[in-house]
């Protein structure tokens, strides 16, 4: 569920956040590893702020993890 102060992103607005492609992010999403939210007739991705920084933390300890 979304709270009303929570906000939510484009998938072209996470690509830029990431510094990836927005088809990378419709991936993501597909796959599970980034929650989303559809809305409208369209059916268009959003996706919650801090969904983006729990992706971040859990990639950044990953990656952390593989380099040791």
């Amino acid at each position: 569920m979304v709270r009303d102060n929570e906000v939510l992103l484009t998938t072209s607005k996470v690509a830029g956040m990431l510094g990836v492609h927005s088809n990378t992010v419709r991936r993501w999403t597909n796959e599970g590893l980034l929650p989303v939210y559809r809305i409208g007739p369209r059916r268009d991705r959003r996706v919650k702020k801090s969904d983006i920084d729990k992706f971040l933390q859990e990639h950044k300890q990953g990656a952390s993890q593989e380099t040791s």
